[in-house]
């Protein structure tokens, strides 16, 4: 029997005046001191554990779990374990130093043992026991190691100062934290903050976490139904990432889908479940949510052995990959000594290419193996692909293997597709190939309409992000060009031939220009005369493409300069099929008032047909139509 001396001393610091740092300013969030407390309750279990399966300790493992109480009375805050315990001279050694991590000895002392649950250990820094006083007066530890020593009881006050005596009031093997409040922070007294610190952060760590008690109704030996008191477990030891996928059923995704994200209303498209061990520990489960063109505000959580960390991914997942959602458990990322920033080296660099091939892989069996399947979610996950085809060049690449382009039809092509589709059909005098394509059907249906009378094809492409996909092909792809639908008569979205013959002369151009000049504008259009044909509209307006890319995109990336630019340039064509009756009609029309009417409604009515007709003009051309149709039918 060891006989444990009173003692009283300094605490060693590994660096000078680290203690009031840590207890200030190490760690961001005061909340995190659970979580360190719980990991530490959870290093314990977890070389108990060890040494029972090693056969150093003669055990039982059930019953290995932690608990936590409040006691309001004495405003404290108890951690409980039943784990390995410590000696007198672990406390002075794990306790007393500082940044002496006694999770990183253990696991270097038995990791030739070839022991899985080794991988729990969270521990690694050793400071996180003193974030503890980020909340509290003063902490107390009482601990019994599972050797036959007597119990020790640590108290220190906040200072550098600690105390250390033997104690008779821990009988059983485990350690005891005991957090007396301060007043600062007596929120941490309450069942709701507390409730809510463990499903945040411990939710899935590895042992029950006991926080009070429930009752529970239960059939007795006869049959008959009774009240009875059960421990009130507030964890999931068994998360599903951590769970073999072939013992686990949709319903299984689903629900904890539906558990991690309760906001999220509608179920996940697919998921992908993570699990590598060489080169490095990663599991995980991704969620493959429903997006158009809004982004959710739940992101991926990163945990470390079940505990967890944070959702700011920075350096692990892909940016276009963060727009899903999921879990991923990694004991190999290097994190600070708070947790709450990751630390990027080449491990980091090898699980987000890990992922980014996962994602491609599931995308790719999912185009070659249920390919209707595919073609039904792709509105709803299709923005977070174009982000990946856009940013990431490796994901720009294995896309071609599954990345789908729907026609206005709702007919779904790969690019090869839909390339051998036009390319017969829709090449222009120089040789390139032009994909026409639309971004929305009802107010674009006159240029659809036009465009499949020349018998074109022409792609569905409405997404935020659709200039810039455009922008990423025609670089990629050598004489393509695509063209919305809009951005020009049809005649010339496609330049087959030279301009036919005018039936008016120069002279008579000129005058027509004159004419329309001073109304065209008023409305910042841009006159255009063209020979088309008679039946062709006499008035349309067209929006030049490079233009209106720039603008969108600068939308997209909040550029200041880009929006600026687009503005300054911001002028609509208005084409004017010369070849048309009208144009005869507005030159031979000799009472001014008269010709300015034709020519004020005939630009209004091609402005209506793009929505750009509003406020007062909409309300004068609606007031001349009504006196029109008035004054005809007298």
């Amino acid at each position: 029997m060891i006989i444990v001396k009173n003692t009283t001393g300094n605490i060693k610091v590994s660096i000078e005046n680290i203690f009031p740092m840590i207890k200030k300013f190490l760690y961001s969030d005061r909340e995190i001191f659970l979580r360190e407390l719980i990991s530490n309750a959870s290093d314990a279990t977890s070389k108990i554990k060890t040494l029972i399966g090693l056969g150093e300790v003669i055990e039982e493992m059930d019953n290995l779990k932690i608990e936590i109480k409040i006691n309001k009375e004495t405003k404290t805050l108890h951690v409980i374990d039943k784990g390995i315990g410590m000696t007198s001279e672990e406390v002075e050694k794990y306790i007393n130093q500082i940044a002496f991590s006694g999770a990183e000895e253990f696991v270097d002392k038995y990791k030739e043992k070839g022991k899985d649950h080794l991988q729990s250990i969270i521990g690694h820094f050793g400071l996180g026991f003193y974030s503890s006083f980020m909340v509290s007066e003063r902490v107390e530890i009482f601990s019994k190691s599972y050797k036959n020593v007597s119990a020790v009881h640590w108290y220190c006050d906040g200072s550098p100062t600690f105390t250390i005596k033997e104690t008779d009031k821990k009988k059983k093997r485990g350690t005891e934290i005991i957090l007396h409040i301060s007043d600062e922070s007596k929120e941490f007294l309450e069942e709701n903050s507390i409730n809510g610190l463990i499903k945040k952060y411990c939710k899935y760590i590895s042992f029950p976490i006991k926080f009070g008690s429930r009752e529970e109704t239960k059939k007795n030996q006869a049959g008959i139904e009774e009240k009875i008191i059960v421990d009130n477990i507030v964890n999931c030891p068994k998360p599903i990432w951590s769970q073999n996928p072939r013992d686990l059923k949709n319903e299984d995704y689903l629900k904890f889908y539906r558990d991690l994200y309760p906001m999220q209303f509608s179920d996940p498209l697919f998921w992908i479940h993570l699990n590598i061990e060489h080169p490095f520990h990663l599991k995980g489960v991704l969620f493959f949510p429903k997006i158009k063109n809004g982004f959710t505000g739940d992101k991926i959580q990163l945990y470390k052995n079940k505990v967890y960390v944070t959702d700011n991914l920075e350096g692990i997942v892909p940016d276009f990959l963060k727009m899903l959602l999921g879990v991923i458990d990694s004991n190999d990322i290097p994190l600070n000594a708070s947790r709450s920033n990751i630390q990027s080296d080449s491990t980091v660099k090898k699980i987000s290419n890990y992922i980014t091939r996962k994602v491609s892989d599931k995308l790719e069996k999912l185009f070659k193996n249920n390919r209707e399947e595919l073609e039904k979610k792709w509105e709803s996950m299709k923005i977070i692909i174009e982000y990946g085809l856009i940013t990431d060049e490796e994901f720009f690449e294995r896309s071609k293997k599954f990345y789908i382009y729907p026609n206005v039809d709702g007919k779904y092509f790969t690019f090869e597709d839909f390339t051998n589709r036009i390319k017969d059909s829709q090449k222009d005098n120089k040789g390139n190939l032009i994909y026409l394509y639309a971004s929305d059907k009802e107010s674009q249906h006159s240029y659809i309409k036009s465009a499949k009378k020349k018998g074109y094809e022409i792609l569905l492409l409405q997404s935020p992000l659709t200039s810039h996909l455009v922008q990423k092909l025609e670089m990629k792809n050598n004489g393509i060009s695509f063209v919305r639908v809009d951005s020009d008569h049809i005649e010339k979205l496609i330049d087959k031939k030279e301009n036919g013959l005018s039936p008016l002369s120069n002279v008579e151009k000129e005058k027509l220009k004159k004419m329309l000049e001073t109304l065209s504008l008023e409305n910042n259009l841009n006159i255009r005369l063209e020979t088309l044909q008679k039946t062709d509209l006499p008035f349309m307006i067209t929006v030049p493409e490079f233009m209106r890319r720039i603008k969108e995109m600068s939308l997209v990336e909040n550029r200041v300069d880009y929006l600026n630019l687009s503005n300054s340039y911001e002028k609509y064509n208005i084409v004017v099929n010369v070849n048309h009756q009208l144009m005869k009609k507005i030159l031979l029309e000799e009472d001014e008032s008269k010709r300015e009417n034709i020519i004020k409604d005939s630009i209004d009515l091609a402005l209506l047909s793009k929505n750009m007709l509003s406020g007062e003009p909409l309300t004068n051309f609606i007031y001349r139509s009504f006196e029109k149709i008035e004054n005809s039918s007298i």
